[in-house]
């Protein structure tokens, strides 16, 4: 019998759910407290977030932005984007792109953004599959430490 995926938006009182997920996507570098803290300040900011369950385990995520810049007009940005990896191979990260994509077209959007890790060369390949293309380099500074 194949296993039945859902794929919805998480309620925001449920948002916490997702931070094993999100822990593991950092390397496991950013304590729970941190994200915990962080994801709280991103609520109220606008951030949602797709999740994909087998049954009721959240087995993938996609979180997202609504931004409108100058250069890319109004567009969706995922971000956070997860699968279990024992779920990886399954056709899940295809179920989030239309479901992502299908919702940026719905509110509007004219096209959708992602940020990669520099060094997430499977990462790098599942955008581009997907239809992304490099447009300019991501840079960071830090200011303090948290």
């Amino acid at each position: 019998m194949e296993t039945q995926f859902t794929i919805t938006w998480i309620p925001v009182e449920k948002l916490k759910t997702i931070l094993p997920l999100a822990y593991m996507l950092n390397g496991n570098r950013i304590s729970m407290e941190v994200l915990e803290n962080r994801l709280t300040e991103m609520i109220p900011m606008g951030y949602k977030c797709i999740g994909v369950y087998d049954g009721e385990q959240l087995i993938g995520i996609c979180g997202v932005w609504t931004l409108n810049k100058l250069y890319a007009g109004k567009h969706v940005e995922p971000d956070n984007v997860i699968i279990d990896p024992n779920y990886q191979g399954k056709g899940i990260g295809k179920l989030m792109m239309d479901f992502l994509f299908k919702y940026a077209l719905e509110i509007g959007c004219v096209g959708t953004e992602v940020n990669c890790y520099a060094k997430n060369t499977r990462g790098k390949k599942f955008w581009e599959s997907h239809g992304y293309e490099p447009l300019g380099i991501h840079l960071i500074k830090r200011l303090r430490d948290e």
